[in-house]
């Protein structure tokens, strides 16, 4: 099946199905061919426990490097939640499994994951993403990237699934404006999740999120307000995937996997010129900065709008730009990371500004 579907990939130039009305090009992907362990050029094990204790939401898994809990057979990548006493860091759980992070981050694109999901009251796979920024000890990004903590990072959870509700499969987003039990979510049933593989999808604009299954939309985020509280989702964010063990795990529960074909990111060719082209005509400094934040633009950006927002999602300060050279007072704002837009038609350029 693997073999036909890369083949059909080449003979349309690279496009998956759901996007050949764009200009989508392949630019990342595993298609996990090479038996054994991961690829450690594409993927990072995330195992640290992020409070020294435990993982998040009442988690009692430990998530290991081990190749009993990820692996390439048979041209799947399998991620194993095992029923066993494993002791690491000082803490002794009664589950492991696996944490991916890649080590490939994007902006904007269509993702396809072409899995087959666990099975088992109390399991919780997810196939997701993160801002590149998070500041997340462990994290394959943390030491070079870390700049702000969850929500403010954004997460996009492309797929989520509970073995307590076998047949049921999610999207949500995550902001500032909602997280943890967020409303920003949908799905749809699929009732052979479980017993047979599926293309999970996202389709990420700079105004839009579209997620579906097999082609089947079930959910989009497009919110009216676009700021730092709403769509912190015009910067790098990187693939995670892993499966949870919740407190609710039967005690006959042996192990189950996580099992995927294929990742695919393509990119909107057209799409990353513009952006590129709008990011080269525009200079900040400096940054960090103390006092004075300077903005210089190229002549066709006079009239863009101008915007810095906190990290919270306030509006700091806004104006339409006037000529070339634009000063912007920042004296009175407190320490930390802000977030500068420029906004011109239908295309946008958002900057962190550090303040000092």
């Amino acid at each position: 099946m693997k073999n036909f579907i890369l083949l059909f990939f080449i003979g349309c130039m690279g496009l998956p199905v759901c996007a050949q009305g764009g200009n989508y090009q392949l630019v990342w992907s595993d298609e996990f061919n090479v038996e054994g362990p991961l690829d450690e050029v594409k993927w990072h094990h995330q195992t640290q426990l992020p409070n020294g204790d435990s993982w998040y939401n009442g988690e009692i898994q430990h998530y290991t490097n081990r190749i009993e809990n990820s692996f390439v057979s048979d041209g799947t990548l399998k991620i194993v939640a095992i029923k066993e006493t494993f002791t690491d860091q000082g803490s002794t759980k009664s589950h492991t499994s696996a944490r991916l992070n890649s080590k490939f981050a994007f902006t904007y694109g269509y993702v396809e994951i072409r899995a087959k999901l666990p099975i088992g009251i109390g399991t919780w796979p997810a196939m997701w993403t993160l801002g590149q920024n998070i500041t997340e000890p462990g994290g394959y990004w943390y030491e070079t990237n870390g700049e702000v903590s969850w929500p403010a990072c954004g997460e996009i959870d492309i797929m989520e699934h509970w073995g307590s509700n076998q047949n049921y499969v999610q999207s949500a987003m995550h902001t500032p404006s909602s997280f943890g039990n967020t409303v920003n979510k949908g799905g749809q049933t699929i009732a052979t999740a479980s017993s047979a593989f599926h293309i999970y999808a996202l389709e990420w604009t700079p105004d839009r999120m579209v997620f579906s299954v097999d082609g089947v939309q079930h959910y989009t985020y497009e919110p009216s307000v676009q700021n730092a509280d709403t769509w912190p989702f015009d910067a790098n964010q990187y693939i995670l995937l892993n499966v949870a063990v919740l407190p609710e795990i039967l005690d006959s529960f042996t192990e189950s996997a996580l099992e995927i074909d294929y990742i695919r990111v393509f990119q909107d060719s057209t799409l990353s010129v513009a952006d590129q082209d709008l990011d080269s005509k525009i200079q900040l400094s400096p940054n960090p900065v103390i006092d004075t934040l300077s903005l210089q633009v190229a002549p066709s950006l006079i009239g863009a709008k101008a915007a810095i927002y906190s990290i919270t999602g306030q509006k700091l300060h806004t104006t339409v730009l006037q000529n070339e050279n634009t000063s912007i007072d920042v004296s009175t704002y407190t320490k930390g990371v802000y977030f500068f837009t420029l906004e011109i038609g239908q295309t946008s350029v958002t900057r962190r500004v550090i303040k000092r």
